[in-house]
């Protein structure tokens, strides 16, 4: 399928070949550059640099860097649904959108639940005290919908053209390094993730300059890197396409109702087709919510949408017997707001005193480096 992108093809090749997997190197680059050579894509580290430079610029790319997992960093955060009546609905959404715990804030089209919002707090016991307090101001229950089972978080969107097939993973150059085993952060790894939430610079030397930015030296930087991407902390390093720039207008969450013996068989089915980015097991909420698995799907046309839609019941449809009643597709309608997660609270709430950091062991330390 052609896409109406406006992308030359050295463009459409970085945007493919860097999704995951760029090098923790101190001039990353260079060797990326050299992989994509080796793929048959002439570029040097300079045209890669300027290239990618460019595409963030323009919009293309909604930044290059890490994607941080926020789940893995403190706190807690959480899908939530809720009815707006039509004749409230500007008023429901101002109230929902003025609690500084709501992100995300989606129109989904349904007969009812046609708000979808996600609430992130720094601690978990956080979320039941923001829904009641929704409720009580907009007089609408909320459904709280918190991930049971992570099958699949992998946003990747690809354009026609050079390495369309999934790109390079060099996942593999950088220090060598081990998880800590730590689930809470020192303050210097704290400082380190908020550096870097939105981005890397798109410079020769990224790592260093965020090195410098934070006050620690290079290696110690290129080796927390290394290790938050093995401990998930990180999900990955690469370009992060917007993929509404990239024409993936049509954003469809598909829902099941899953028999629940066969959701751990069939969600990791599910989340193995390419286009879809995010899939999850999520609860019930009975005679208002029968559907325990998400699944979201991403087309450049609607036939595209609908065609991959039908690709995710039929690998349903291998294990039992799909009933019209047992799924539906909710295509968002509108942004109602979009701040992004508050990443900062949560890593303050999950980040040791200075004195318990001060005895903990650092990454150069561990590594015997």
């Amino acid at each position: 399928m052609s896409t109406d992108v406006d992308l030359t093809t050295r463009e459409r090749a970085v945007v493919n070949a860097f999704q995951g997997g760029f090098p923790v190197v101190e001039t990353p680059f260079e060797p990326a550059a050299a992989a994509m050579r080796d793929a048959g894509v002439d570029i040097d580290a300079t045209a890669l640099l300027e290239t990618v430079r460019d595409l963030d610029e323009r919009g293309v790319l909604s930044r290059f860097g890490a994607l941080v997992n926020a789940q893995k960093i403190g706190g807690a955060a959480t899908l939530v649904a809720m009815h707006a009546p039509e004749d409230r609905f500007d008023e429901v959404v101002e109230a929902v959108n003025g609690y500084r715990e709501v992100a995300h804030n989606y129109e989904r089209a349904h007969p009812h639940l046609n708000v979808w919002f996600v609430v992130s707090v720094a601690e978990a016991d956080r979320v039941e005290e923001v829904l009641e307090a929704i409720e009580d101001e907009t007089g609408q229950p909320t459904y709280n919908l918190p991930k049971q089972q992570e099958f699949r978080v992998e946003a990747k969107f690809y354009v026609d053209g050079p390495l369309a097939d999934g790109g390079l993973d060099l996942t593999g150059l950088g220090p060598a390094v081990e998880p800590t085993g730590r689930s809470s952060l020192t303050p210097a790894e704290r400082d380190l993730i908020l550096e870097i939430q939105d981005g890397l610079p798109v410079t020769e030397t990224p790592y260093a300059d965020v090195a410098a930015a934070i006050g620690q030296d290079r290696e110690w930087t290129l080796e927390a890197i290394k290790r938050f991407n093995e401990e998930g902390k990180i999900r990955r390093v690469g370009v992060i396409p917007n993929h509404y720039a990239l024409g993936y207008t049509e954003n469809g969450m598909t829902v099941w109702s899953v028999p629940d013996e066969l959701v751990s068989t069939v969600g990791p089915e599910v989340a193995a087709l390419p286009f879809v980015t995010h899939c999850y097991e999520r609860p019930r909420h009975e005679g208002v919510w029968p559907y325990n698995v998400f699944a979201m799907t991403h087309g450049r046309t609607e036939a595209e949408s609908e065609q991959r839609v039908e690709q995710v019941r039929e690998t349903m449809a291998t294990h039992w017997d799909v009933e019209e009643d047992d799924w539906d597709t909710l295509f968002s309608t509108q942004i109602l707001k979009k701040t992004g997660i508050r990443l900062a609270e949560r890593a303050a709430a999950n980040t040791e005193s200075s004195d318990e950091a001060s005895t903990a062991p650092t990454p150069s330390s561990e590594h015997g480096s």
